[in-house]
């Protein structure tokens, strides 16, 4: 595909992102290698969504499309995190921030816990595999916060990371799908066309 011209370009730009899907970061999460992994600090583990009641064995990296029981692994990938306790909250997304949530945007509301829908305790994972499940009960926006921390060390490393529950099976295709069609109709009245058919119809009789 020559992707020339504004129209085009746009429509190059537009398949692109489809293409991407699910590629980009959402704060302490994002792909690398085709793996979806979360950062906490200077820890690193793979990241693996599951909601075995309505999608079998199906990975999500982030969004999910049920409000349903879910499963969310981390899979170490520094030995030292073994030797570690981590905790994993999920919060109602109150801050209003969207996907640019961040930690300082949780400080702001204060208490926590008030906003807390899940939360389990630190725990170390000998095996490297921490597991947390929770049942969705309601579809929104939500934010999950992993965080640990090394003895006798005061900085605490996390992870935030925005998501929804109960998004379309479809993702952004339809607003895709609209977008390309808004983008080819500006490309044929921009070279024309729409003008040559409109003559063509107007004058059919």
């Amino acid at each position: 595909m020559v992707c020339k011209g504004i129209a085009p370009r746009l429509y190059c730009l537009i398949i692109f992102f489809i293409l991407q899907g699910d590629t980009f970061a959402h704060g302490g999460v994002f792909i690398e290698d085709d793996v979806c992994v979360i950062q906490i600090g200077f820890f690193r583990a793979h990241f693996t969504v599951y909601q075995p009641q309505t999608n079998a064995n199906k990975e999500f990296c982030e969004d999910l499309p049920d409000v349903s029981e879910t499963l969310f692994v981390l899979d170490y990938l520094h030995d030292s995190l073994k030797l570690l306790a981590v905790d994993f909250r999920i919060i109602k997304d109150v801050t209003g921030r969207g996907r640019a949530a961040r930690w300082e945007d949780i400080e702001k509301l204060g208490d926590i816990e008030e906003h807390t829908v899940f939360y389990q305790r630190p725990m170390i994972a000998p095996d490297a595999a921490l597991t947390a499940e929770y049942s969705f009960n309601s579809n929104g926006n939500y934010i999950g916060i992993v965080t640990t921390k090394q003895p006798g060390d005061d900085k605490i490393y996390r992870a935030v990371f925005p998501f929804k529950v109960g998004v379309s099976k479809l993702g952004y295709l339809p607003l895709f799908i609209f977008l390309i069609l808004l983008v080819e109709i500006f490309y044929l009245y921009s070279n024309g066309t729409l003008a040559l058919w409109w003559h063509k119809w107007a004058n059919r009789n």
